[in-house]
């Protein structure tokens, strides 16, 4: 990934995020440049698939890891914000209850769970967006990794991972709100949501931060770090053999990737007002997959644009044409992978040329 794309990339993602931000507050409702408010949210939901998008790209293009479980750290990290969401509605939910979500005092929990503590103050929460998903990443990239588990074998366990977590999150027994999951939220840091203002800050948050997660990508692929990452991509065994530990750099990246997937989520919640157990379906992290695919694996910007572009196509074809969407994905994908395997980003690079063939000077007699 050169530097040029990268300034590109941000220059792009913090200028739109602020146009459109200063053309819904600062333009009447009437005139032809206004914004729309859920234009604004439809923006910053784009830019945290993103962030999760740069998350995938980091551990497949880069480490060789193709995870099919990413969204369950997306997911993770929104399910620790809407804790905080919910604890801050107080008496004003629907039952009036000050302790208990309206969803508990429905179900008919007499405390608190003992996890829910600490989700009344903003750092901690904060703090349970990075320590939740990055501790389950540690554990399940440890066992992993150590055991070389790893190609189709690993992905395999990944979709596994989301998809437990799936069935785990639907229980009503588990705490948090069951198949109808955590919503009805009022206020994020004593800042209503309902505001026009509220969801331009929240919008200009994603861009920062989606901006912040690409220049530390960069900075871990284009370091000594990451040139030994790459080796292990192309080929494990030989740098085993030069005396590195493979699971240690994989390790250290899926970790990384994890939390900035969990910071997405937690961004994510917010703006689109639900979070459910439905963002940890096996899809979501085929999807974010086919983002990297179309954009171009192993560029990071080209997450970014195929994360954009492919919710933008998801947005048409689901409001016009529901039906076909998938149908589209997948053909999308398959042409993606036949013709520009390279995704987007692929079309601008120059392939090698071929040396001239010469022919061999006939034996002397």
């Amino acid at each position: 990934m050169s530097g040029r794309a990268t300034m590109v990339c941000l220059v792009l993602v913090l200028g739109g995020a602020a146009v459109m931000a200063a053309l819904n507050l600062a333009t009447p409702a009437a005139s032809a440049l206004h914004v729309p408010a859920y234009a604004v949210s439809l923006a910053g939901k784009y830019l945290c698939y993103a962030m999760l998008a740069v998350a995938v790209d980091l551990v497949w293009g880069f480490a060789g890891i193709l995870s099919l479980g990413h969204a369950a750290f997306f997911a993770l990290g929104g399910y620790a914000m809407g804790m905080y969401l919910m604890r801050q509605i107080g008496t004003r939910g629907v039952y009036g209850n000050a302790v208990l979500p309206d969803f508990m005092v429905f179900l008919n929990w007499k405390s608190l769970p003992w996890y829910w503590y600490g989700f009344d103050h903003p750092a901690f929460a904060v703090a349970m967006v990075l320590l939740v998903p990055g501790v389950l990443a540690l554990v399940f990239g440890w066992l992993a990794f150590r055991s070389r588990v790893g190609g189709v074998y690993l992905s395999i366990i990944t979709q596994a991972l989301t998809y437990a977590l799936l069935l785990a999150f639907f229980r009503n027994d588990m705490g948090f709100g069951g198949n109808n999951g955590l919503t009805d939220f009022k206020d994020m840091f004593s800042i209503p949501l309902h505001l026009d203002s509220t969801r331009d800050g929240l919008l200009l948050a994603t861009a920062v931060l989606l901006a912040a997660e690409l220049l530390v990508a960069r900075h871990v692929v284009t370091s000594r770090f990451g040139k030994v990452l790459i080796a292990v991509r192309d080929s494990e065994s030989r740098t085993r053999f030069l005396g590195y530990r493979p699971e240690s750099y994989k390790l250290f990246v899926f970790v990384l990737s994890a939390v900035m997937a969990g910071v997405g989520g937690a961004l994510y919640v917010p703006q689109v007002g639900i979070i459910n157990p439905g963002e940890f379906a096996p899809a979501n992290s085929i999807e974010a997959v086919i983002w990297v695919a179309v954009g171009g694996r192993g560029t990071l910007v080209g997450a970014v644009l195929g994360a954009v572009l492919v919710n933008l196509g998801k947005t048409f074809f689901t409001a016009t044409l529901p039906d076909l969407w998938l149908f589209a994905l997948g053909a999308l994908f398959i042409l993606v992978t036949l013709l520009l395997p390279g995704g987007l980003l692929g079309l601008g690079r120059r392939r090698p040329r071929a040396a001239p063939v010469t022919q061999a000077p006939e034996p002397a007699e």
